[in-house]
Protein backbone atom coordinates (compact mmCIF):
# COMPACT_ATOMS: atom_id res chain seq x y z
CA UNK A 1 0.00 0.00 0.00
CA UNK A 2 1.54 3.34 -0.95
CA UNK A 3 1.62 6.12 2.06
CA UNK A 4 -0.40 8.63 1.83
CA UNK A 5 1.39 11.95 1.65
CA UNK A 6 -0.90 14.70 3.03
CA UNK A 7 2.03 17.51 2.50
CA UNK A 8 1.31 16.89 -1.32
CA UNK A 9 -0.65 20.04 -2.87
CA UNK A 10 -2.92 17.69 -4.62
CA UNK A 11 -3.66 15.88 -1.58
CA UNK A 12 -4.04 19.12 0.21
CA UNK A 13 -6.39 20.44 -2.34
CA UNK A 14 -8.84 17.22 -2.47
CA UNK A 15 -8.68 18.02 1.51
CA UNK A 16 -9.68 21.54 0.78
CA UNK A 17 -12.44 20.44 -1.26
CA UNK A 18 -13.64 17.54 0.97
CA UNK A 19 -13.51 19.87 4.62
CA UNK A 20 -15.69 22.71 2.37
CA UNK A 21 -18.00 20.62 0.92
CA UNK A 22 -17.42 22.48 -2.23
CA UNK A 23 -19.53 20.64 -5.63
CA UNK A 24 -17.50 19.37 -8.13
CA UNK A 25 -16.65 18.02 -11.02
CA UNK A 26 -14.74 14.74 -11.51
CA UNK A 27 -13.62 13.36 -15.36
CA UNK A 28 -12.28 10.18 -15.89
CA UNK A 29 -9.85 8.95 -18.58
CA UNK A 30 -13.23 7.50 -19.96
CA UNK A 31 -14.40 10.88 -21.11
CA UNK A 32 -17.06 10.34 -17.76
CA UNK A 33 -17.87 13.02 -15.97
CA UNK A 34 -19.16 13.55 -12.61
CA UNK A 35 -20.29 15.76 -10.57
CA UNK A 36 -20.87 15.99 -6.74
CA UNK A 37 -19.11 16.66 -3.57
CA UNK A 38 -15.90 14.52 -1.89
CA UNK A 39 -16.36 12.89 0.88
CA UNK A 40 -13.10 10.81 1.92
CA UNK A 41 -10.32 10.07 -0.28
CA UNK A 42 -7.76 7.59 0.60
CA UNK A 43 -4.16 7.01 -1.43
CA UNK A 44 -6.32 4.95 -4.03
CA UNK A 45 -9.66 5.87 -4.23
CA UNK A 46 -12.26 9.36 -3.65
CA UNK A 47 -15.71 8.70 -2.41
CA UNK A 48 -18.27 10.97 -4.28
CA UNK A 49 -21.80 11.83 -3.21
CA UNK A 50 -23.69 12.91 -5.83
CA UNK A 51 -26.88 14.94 -6.53
CA UNK A 52 -29.06 11.88 -5.59
CA UNK A 53 -26.83 10.77 -2.28
CA UNK A 54 -25.45 8.10 -3.88
CA UNK A 55 -21.63 7.39 -3.27
CA UNK A 56 -19.64 6.39 -5.87
CA UNK A 57 -15.90 4.71 -5.18
CA UNK A 58 -13.56 6.48 -7.96
CA UNK A 59 -9.78 4.98 -8.49
CA UNK A 60 -7.64 7.84 -8.31
CA UNK A 61 -5.81 6.33 -11.73
CA UNK A 62 -9.15 6.16 -13.24
CA UNK A 63 -9.43 10.49 -12.70
CA UNK A 64 -8.52 12.79 -15.28
CA UNK A 65 -8.86 16.03 -13.42
CA UNK A 66 -10.99 17.33 -10.94
CA UNK A 67 -12.36 21.34 -11.01
CA UNK A 68 -14.81 22.83 -8.78
CA UNK A 69 -18.26 23.11 -10.14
Amino acid sequence: MSEFNTDLPSIRKVQRYTKDKNAVEIKLLTNDVLAGTILWQDPNCLCLQDQNQQQILIWRHAIAFIRPK
